[in-house]
């Protein structure tokens, strides 16, 4: 029996589905408001190499330039971030905060003197992340997920590399791919191991001992097992019963006895 089932961490829970719903909520209510009122807010991403400009690692994957920006980094930041939490729930919290934290960084790094807003940095966090976990693990559900992020979101690598399109930021994108990959590297996970059904799974199983595997020979031939010896029935012996004897006595008859 494995030591870590997987029913322990695969778990459906309300937090599964609440903190991405929250997340959607957050970023669509400061996009209404900031479009409503007229705030601006876009000075508030990551403008690199500035101090002012760190405010951005924060505030930037709440902030969207147009509906277009907001609605295509939706969907994709529901679906993961479910994914996150509900397959790797031990460390999706870390993967969230300090996803958001060090891809800013790296933004701020090697991005150009412009602002760098939206959340697509933390999307290339979570796909990174998602693809190379589930295929460090080699376990068959994990390696599935990154498989499927592979065919939903694969077309997404192509925009980390510089003049696919200059109105998106490339530099967000790759920051977020790389902390993905670190954090797919140095954040453990359970280790997760198919059910040991069978004695012949067990890494103590030994063929030599084992009574079916005798059955075969050297060519690996099936040897039909010799046949049962014939039990005799031995038959109880009956109780002897002692013969009844009966005494007859003769007496002469005589008129006392006749009468």
């Amino acid at each position: 029996m494995r030591h870590n089932n997987e029913l322990n961490h695969f778990k459906f829970s309300p937090a599964t589905w609440i903190i991405p719903s929250f997340f959607l909520v957050v970023i669509w209510f400061v996009f209404y408001v900031d479009n409503l009122f007229n705030l601006h807010l876009n000075t508030h991403g990551i403008f690199p190499r500035t101090f002012s400009g760190l405010q951005g690692v924060v505030f930037s994957p709440f902030l969207h330039g147009d509906l277009s920006h907001i609605a295509n980094n939706s969907l994709p930041l529901f679906i993961l971030t479910t994914a996150l939490i509900y397959f790797y729930r031990e460390v999706s919290l870390k993967v969230l905060v300090y996803g958001i934290f060090f891809s800013g960084i790296i933004t701020w790094i090697i991005g150009r003197e412009s602002y760098h807003i939206g959340a697509s940095g933390l999307i290339y966090v979570l796909v990174s992340f998602i693809f190379f976990k589930g295929m460090m693990t080699q376990y068959y559900r994990l390696m599935a997920l990154s498989l499927a992020v592979v065919v939903l979101y694969g077309g997404m690598i192509w925009y980390v590399f510089p003049d696919v399109d200059h109105k998106i930021s490339w530099e967000g994108h790759l920051a977020g791919l790389l902390t993905g990959f670190v954090f797919a590297v140095k954040f453990k996970t359970p280790d997760y191991k198919k059910d040991i059904q069978y004695e012949w799974e067990k890494p103590d199983f030994n063929p030599e001992e084992d009574a079916f595997m005798k059955r075969f020979d050297e060519n690996g031939n099936f040897v039909n097992p010799p046949k049962p010896e014939e039990i005799v029935e031995v038959e109880e012996e009956q109780t002897r019963l002692e013969p009844v004897r009966y005494v007859y006595v003769f007496r002469e008859a005589t008129d006392d006895n006749k009468q």
